[in-house]
């Protein structure tokens, strides 16, 4: 018993030294007696392998303790002793990484442990090696102060770290964030001023990028923004990611490594989407084009992220481009520079890079140099010109076109990728009016409708800059919108391409549309420039204002022709198909009547008022390749295209779905396309839509051939006669190729009515016709 209330004497002195001078008073006042014994006559005396400790010897209290566990303790406390004056960052267990916070624990059993190290593990050591029983000591909770939460005994302690702290823990990869209330975010001052420390505001710390956050909803929403970003930690913490982690995808010949998030559908540092490769070969097509005109030209890739667009460019084209890869980045820079040594090119640092190891000088070239540089895309497009220039930011590209018009070489070659499909499709309308400008709702060939509204974006930023366009590419897929144009200098092309920017009247009952007329004079009754009537027969307000948007066409036949030569040429096939399908649609033409040359003197392309040479161009050719025309040229190209103004491929496209009739099966779409075609009109297919139709035709018309095709779904409705079309569509006037088809089926229709008579009186009625 003497012994008992000897370390309850003892225990009350502790407390007391700790009211009064702290944990470093009392850490002094061990070291000082650990000296005095040291100096008096060294190590305590052994009995039968045990040793009086000196804290208990301090006490005079006899209690027998192993000397290892002695030892331990001793070096647990001098462990100890230099992480004490930051309580944020104890270590716990072995696993755990030391930068986190301490509120992140993979175990309840860690949250406790934090306890004993604040508070020292002396009643548990002598409770467990002598026949005394030692009082339990208050422990305070390590996430809490002391002004919320007083020390109290281990079992309540251990309740309230599961009730008030691990419970409402966001978990992350076995990891737990625990709610903090100690001091690490700043509190607004209260009203009162002296009640701050009262109501310590409780928070989580991120496990990833160190943030506080208040709430655990938003901090379950923080972590899964980092998930779908593909964030981890290097990235915060400036550590790179090990080698072994990397991976190396191949495409076209070409090796990148990438990250193991590089698919992530957001932008990381080493975004790579397998699904945009379709974009860019088609991007390689008409770099390549634009290769044989003129040699050697100045690329450039605004958005390197992995580099393996511009790697695929100087290894294929070689010494025909000039290669720029830019990013602003740092760790997609570095990247970019460790994918050109992976496939064999060397890189040539700009003049603001410091680092110079394995790369190339300023007075070194050749044609397996790509020069990598880290600014932003804005800055670098406004130093430099360049031919060719490629924009594929992270969502719209419009905060980019300036400066790619602004020092852009004259003929040169823009093509942007936008992938903010949800404005430009007409889910966030608002965000369309925001940044494109524009009024769009959704309609059937609202693919189509986005490509005009960024062809009209970039119409107006070239013009501000005195550039007109030529739009030689226009492609609207699942995920990705791609514009190519090509840029002619002069206030005089930029007057006419600003004049091809209108607004589209688009009825919401039938869909039909059209380009408002050209002129400021304000007309009486716009309705009146729809070829439909539903204004005039259905209530209120049936048409809508879109707009303004791109009206002129949307693809250059010789340019695509030239793209699909390049693509035979370098073997990509999967991007074959496509260019064929773009060359029929800009011709307006079926794809059976499909062929590798154009028709007519298409050997001589023409585009912007320059002669471009292909394969079979003879030496007659009196322009200086490449080059601008003279004015009676320029005045005879004038007269030419005017002349076949009606050539160009119609504006939009019809959905065969859209404009079915119920009850009724449609023909086949290429069966379709050959009716319209014997009608008169002329008819294609598109890319926008697998069953869209791309046709000269009105609306009415359209219906006309669709419904005359059509076949009843239920058999026994073709004893009903044939199908009677509506009385303001005059099939005669419109449709004369299909008078001999008139007569046939009329006669066959009178037939049938016999057929059916005949057996009305034999059989009983039908179920079809009672139901009728």
């Amino acid at each position: 018993m003497a012994a008992l209330e000897a370390v309850e004497a003892a225990l009350g002195r502790r407390q007391e030294r700790q009211q009064q001078g702290g944990e470093e008073d009392e850490e002094e006042n061990r070291d000082r007696d650990r000296g005095r014994d040291h100096e008096g006559g060294g190590e305590p005396a052994a009995l039968n392998g045990l040793v009086v400790s000196e804290k208990v010897k301090s006490n005079n209290i006899d209690v027998k303790i192993p000397k290892s566990e002695l030892e331990a303790e001793e070096k647990g406390v001098e462990e100890e002793r230099p992480r004490e004056s930051d309580s944020n960052i104890l270590d716990v267990s072995a696993d755990y990484p030391r930068d986190k916070h301490i509120s992140i624990q993979r175990h309840l059993a860690d949250l406790e442990k934090l306890a004993d190290l604040r508070e020292g593990k002396f009643s548990t050591a002598v409770s467990q090696n002598t026949n005394h029983c030692v009082p339990d000591e208050r422990k305070p909770c390590p996430l809490c102060p002391e002004e919320k939460f007083k020390a109290c005994y281990s079992h309540k302690l251990h309740r309230h770290l599961q009730n008030l702290h691990w419970k409402v823990s966001v978990e992350f990869e076995g990891y737990r964030m625990c709610i903090c209330h100690l001091s690490c975010r700043p509190v607004k001052p209260n009203l009162v001023g002296d009640q701050t420390l009262s109501k310590m505001g409780a928070h989580y710390h991120c496990i990833i990028c160190s943030a506080t956050i208040v709430r655990r909803t938003d901090m379950i929403g923080h972590i899964n923004r980092h998930v779908n970003k593909g964030e981890t930690e290097s990235r915060f913490i400036t550590v790179r990611a090990p080698k072994s982690s990397y991976e190396v995808v191949k495409e076209s010949a070409t090796d990148v490594q990438v990250l193991p998030n590089h698919s992530t559908p957001q932008k990381t540092d080493s975004y790579f989407n397998p699904k945009m490769k379709l974009n860019r070969q088609l991007i390689f097509c008409a770099l390549a084009v634009l290769a044989g005109e003129r040699k050697p030209i100045e690329c450039l890739d605004a958005f390197g992220a992995t580099g393996i667009m511009g790697l695929q460019w100087a290894k294929h084209l070689r010494s025909s481009v000039k290669v720029t890869i830019n990013d602003c980045n740092e760790n997609s820079v570095t990247m970019i520079k460790e994918n050109c040594h992976l496939n064999k090119m060397k890189v040539k640092l700009n003049i603001r890079e410091e680092d110079n190891d394995e790369t190339v000088g300023n007075g070194e070239e050749n044609s397996d140099t790509i020069e990598v540089t880290k600014m932003d895309a804005n800055v670098v497009m406004h130093l430099r010109s360049f031919d060719f220039i490629h924009l594929d930011p992270f969502g719209t590209s419009v905060n980019y076109l300036d400066s790619a018009f602004r020092n852009v070489r004259n003929l040169g070659i823009v093509s942007l990728t936008s992938t903010d499909i949800s404005s430009l499709y007409a889910k966030a309308q608002h965000v369309t009016q925001r940044h494109y400008g524009c009024n769009i709702v959704r309609t059937e060939y609202y693919k189509e409708l986005a490509a005009r509204t960024v062809i009209a974006a970039v119409t107006r930023a070239a013009a501000r800059c005195n550039k007109g366009i030529e739009v030689l590419l226009a492609v609207a897929l699942e995920h990705f919108v791609l514009v190519v144009v090509r840029v002619l200098r002069g206030p005089t092309p930029a007057d006419d391409s600003a004049r091809k920017v209108r607004y589209l009247i688009h009825c919401q009952w039938c869909e039909e549309r059209v380009f408002q007329k050209e002129g400021n004079m304000v007309e009486e009754n716009p309705y009146q420039q729809l070829p439909c009537d539903c204004h005039g027969s259905m209530p209120g307000k049936t048409a809508v204002l879109l707009g303004p948007l791109w009206s002129g066409a949307l693809f250059n036949t010789g340019f695509l022709r030239r793209m699909l030569l390049e693509a035979v040429q370098y073997g990509l096939d999967e991007v074959q198909p496509l260019l064929k399908t773009l060359v029929c649609e800009s011709e307006c033409t079926t794809l059976k009547h499909f062929s590798t040359h154009g028709p007519g003197d298409e050997n001589k392309q023409e585009e912007c008022g320059v002669y471009i040479r292909t394969p079979n161009t003879s030496a007659e050719s009196y322009l200086v390749h490449g080059k601008r025309k003279s004015e009676e040229a320029l005045r005879g190209a004038a007269k030419r295209q005017r002349a076949e103004h009606s050539t160009e491929h119609p504006p939009f496209y019809y959905n065969i779905h859209r404009h079915s009739i119920k009850g009724m099966n449609m023909p086949k779409l290429n069966k379709f396309l050959n009716y319209l075609s014997e009608a008169g009109y002329r008819v294609s297919r598109t890319h926008f839509d697998p069953m869209g139709v791309r046709t000269n035709a009105p609306l009415a018309q359209f219906k006309t051939v669709l419904v005359k095709y059509s076949i009843p779904t239920y058999v026994g409705a073709q004893a009903e006669g044939p199908v009677h079309l509506p009385a303001e569509i005059q099939v005669g006037e419109e449709v004369p190729a299909a008078a001999a088809v008139k007569v046939e089926e009329a006669e066959l229709a009178e037939d049938d009515k016999c057929e059916v008579s005949a057996a009305m009186f034999t059989q009983p009625y039908p179920t079809h016709c009672a139901a009728d």
